[in-house]
């Protein structure tokens, strides 16, 4: 459901928001620690900052930091800086001239019962999709994640959630 380039753009942010918030981090230090291309994390880092979700400085001791807290920052956001919102994947029933009307978006709407009712699906689970990752902020993933290593590590914490 997600591109590529948004779940590496996650890992980068998710990368920067574990760390020390005031720490600037090489694209190279980023790249090495979630195993990324470096040439293609440089290119999304410049959209987040384009954004301004991350801030970048040059020189021996710059790189990149997220430029507000981890919790001011929807994952919603972050994903659409990188032009990387899902899509549900689903196509739409195609309308004939014959079997059409105009719907309520000014598009061409199947006239049938059943074709009616399945847009209607498509747009309620997109706008909830929308909701849900506008909600969702790169601290609730960051949580997860430390729940998740936690888990997985030798301890055998306790994941929740």
């Amino acid at each position: 459901m997600l591109r590529q380039s948004g779940v590496q753009a996650l890992r980068a942010a998710l990368e920067l928001a574990a760390g020390d918030p005031r720490q600037w981090r090489s694209v190279a230090a980023i790249a090495s620690a979630q195993d990324l291309p470096a040439p293609m994390l440089e290119q999304l880092l410049l959209q987040l900052r384009r954004a301004q979700l991350v801030e970048a400085r040059r020189g021996r001791l710059g790189g990149y930091r997220l430029r507000r807290p981890a919790r001011e920052i929807p994952v919603a956001e972050l994903l659409a800086a990188v032009g990387a919102m899902p899509d549900l994947g689903g196509r739409a029933p195609q309308a004939t001239a014959s079997t059409s009307a105009s719907g309520p978006d000014g598009d061409m709407a199947p006239a049938d019962p059943e074709a009616q009712v399945l847009l209607a699906l498509e747009r309620r689970l997109r706008r909830a999709l929308e909701r849900e990752l506008a909600a969702l902020s790169l601290e609730e993933l960051l949580y997860d994640l430390r729940s998740w290593r936690e888990t997985l590590s030798n301890g055998g914490g306790l994941m929740l959630g």
